[in-house]
């Protein structure tokens, strides 16, 4: 049987980031992943750059049963720690758009610079971990090959968003084991589905992108919609997916600078004699515009030939378009896991499982989900720091 001060479960953001912060306080640490390869969340996230962080990070822009439960370790490691590993690192970064910093290279970057961090830990990938059982000696690990004591044992095992680069559910399993509360969880970050009689209308739409505003649950965002062959996409979409539940109306304004009906009205009286269509098209793109003029019953229609109830009516559509969304995509294409070990049970300074002495939760797999943006990865960091530290 192995001895180490501390095991980490998971290689992924959060488990390479503890195994360095624990390695400076002079531990003995083995990392252990089920996985053949490392960080693989990391090399596929915002498009294969890593969106690292997000120099607005806050309470505010996470969500969980409790809100306030992030900001310690939040306010003890911050965007700008991160940044200033990534500069020594010589790693060339931008700020694409409110606050989200991206590497200028490739992601793997961002991963080789952990795997450098924790230099001196042991890592060992294609490691399942079969059996955990706690006895008066600490954590004894089994599987196949593996037979490992330690006193702290730190869960970094992510959530179950995307299964096809190994995600699991085994955070969530070993923390009901030991008697931990969880949050009930569900695909967040996600694209949303539409039933079949509105796939009609939209389908044909599949591939158009278009600014929108979208106020749901508590939350509100403007960015990019993207129509997909399934349903609705996109920035803007992605992040309400989290505030929405199955069942539940969203209203969204398809052109968020724009009092439609005043600007049809005085396009009435600028160009009359203009198509409904073409004159949207000065708003929105050329597809969607003749999609939604269709849809009215005014593919041929002129301007000049509406009265005001029927442009409001139009107006509507696009300032105001009510749908009613089936379901989402689920964890095959969720960036994150809302939901999950519930924060009540945890230690909001070490991460520690207060009844668990030595048992520690970090990253995704803790009730604490980041807006689209960095968040999550920041959330990652300092949560995996505190518990390091720890």
């Amino acid at each position: 049987m192995e001895h180490w001060d501390i095991v980490i479960l998971g290689a992924g953001a959060a488990g390479l980031f503890c195994a360095g912060s624990a390695l400076a306080q002079g531990r003995r640490v083995l990392v252990l992943d089920h996985a053949a390869k490392p960080a693989e969340k990391i090399r596929i996230s915002g498009g294969g750059r890593c969106n690292f962080t997000n120099m607005a990070t806050g309470r505010d822009r996470f969500l969980s049963a409790n809100p306030r439960f992030a900001a310690s370790a939040l306010s003890r490691y911050k965007p700008a720690d991160f940044v200033g590993l990534v500069d020594a690192a010589g790693i060339a970064w931008h700020e694409k758009t409110q606050g989200q910093l991206f590497c200028d290279g490739k992601a793997t970057q961002i991963t080789d610079m952990l795997l450098r961090r924790m230099r001196g830990a042991e890592l060992r990938l294609e490691t399942p971990v079969d059996a955990v059982v706690r006895g008066a000696d600490g954590f004894r690990l089994t599987g196949q090959g593996l037979d490992v004591l330690t006193p702290r044992l730190v869960v970094a095992t992510g959530g179950k968003s995307i299964p096809k680069i190994g995600a699991t559910g085994f955070a969530y399993d070993l923390a009901q084991q030991f008697g931990l509360e969880m949050v009930e969880t569900r695909p967040g970050l996600v694209p949303l589905t539409f039933a079949e009689q509105d796939l009609a209308q939209t389908k044909p739409l599949a591939g158009i992108a278009t600014d929108a505003r979208i106020v749901h649950g508590g939350g509100s965002f403007r960015d990019a919609l993207l129509y997909t062959h399934r349903g609705i996409s996109g920035p803007s979409i992605l992040q309400i997916s989290s505030f929405w539940r199955a069942g539940e109306e969203l209203r969204v304004d398809l052109a968020p600078e724009t009092d439609m009906g005043q600007w049809l009205r005085d396009q009435r009286g600028q160009a009359g004699r203009v198509a409904i269509a073409t004159v949207l098209s000065r708003i929105l793109p050329e597809r969607l515009a003749h999609a939604i003029a269709e849809e009215a019953g005014l593919t041929k229609a002129r301007l000049a030939d509406q009265n005001n109830k029927r442009l409001d009516q139009l107006a509507a559509r696009i300032n105001a378009w009510t749908l009613r969304p089936v379901g989402t995509e689920g964890y095959r294409t969720a960036e994150v896991t809302l939901g999950g070990v519930d924060t009540r049970d945890l230690d909001a300074k070490t991460m520690e499982a207060r009844k668990v002495p030595g048992l520690h939760f970090i990253g995704e797999c803790v009730d604490v989900t980041g807006w689209l943006g960095g968040y999550n990865f920041q959330w990652a960091w300092a949560s995996a720091d505190a518990a390091g530290r720890a």
